[in-house]
């Protein structure tokens, strides 16, 4: 069964210039430090090297921004 608050998440999907699993380890733990309520994975098998991360409330910009400011490339995949 699926409760309302299932059906109140968002799911974003950037495309990243992130290579190498250590990295996205590493950026995945900083990101669950800002945004504690959100899932947030890695899936570098891709050829976009997707960061997906699902809450109620995703905060765009600040992902990239934050991503940006860290040294990669981060760009909402359409």
């Amino acid at each position: 069964m699926v409760s309302k608050e299932d059906l109140d998440i968002m799911i974003e999907v950037f495309k990243t210039n992130v290579e190498h699993k250590v990295t996205a380890d590493q950026i995945q733990s900083a990101l669950q430090i800002q945004f504690p309520s959100s899932r947030i994975n890695f899936d570098l098998e891709d050829c976009d090297r997707i960061l997906r991360v699902e809450d109620h409330e995703v905060c765009i910009q600040t992902i990239i921004e934050w991503m940006n400011a860290s040294g990669f490339q981060c760009e909402v995949l359409n």
